[in-house]
């Protein structure tokens, strides 16, 4: 998948999921499947995270040499609460979040998609590999969020 599709793909999400997610009863929303594992606005509230990781790394790989930006994605979760959270406040959230992002990558000097940040994986990725494996795990997550 190339940067332009990902945006493609990102835009359709902001456009179509909020309106579905609304949709979802409070308690339905809430639920957790099995202990241990998060429920959909826990999983919302990890994609929220993965914005605001990702963000950084979007930005600052382009101005710093390989910037290490990780996090531990189960502690964020736990410690931001999101199931205690209005669930309307964290779509739009989500949403404001995300087309930002947009509005970052469309914004950016092609030749800074090249530039890279280590995330806590053997190498260093680009930012073009770490856009376009954000929107994949964008997508994954809501999948099962809308099939729950």
């Amino acid at each position: 998948m190339s940067v332009q599709e990902s945006t493609t793909r990102l835009q359709y999400l902001c456009d179509t999921i909020p309106s579905l997610l609304r949709n979802s009863a409070e308690a339905e929303f809430k639920h957790k499947p099995a202990p241990g594992k998060w429920s959909n606005k826990e999983m919302l509230g990890h994609l929220i995270d993965s914005a605001t990781n990702n963000h950084q790394r979007f930005v600052r790989a382009q101005f710093e040499q390989v910037p290490v930006i990780v996090y531990d994605q189960n502690s964020w979760n736990t410690y931001s609460h999101y199931n205690l959270l209005d669930s309307k406040q964290l779509i739009l959230f989500w949403e404001t979040y995300n087309r930002h992002i947009l509005a970052l990558i469309r914004n950016m000097d092609p030749e800074n998609l090249n530039r890279t940040c280590f995330n806590g994986g053997e190498t260093a990725q680009t930012i073009r590999w770490l856009f376009i494996d954000y929107v994949a795990h964008m997508e994954h997550h809501l999948r099962q969020m809308l099939t729950y």
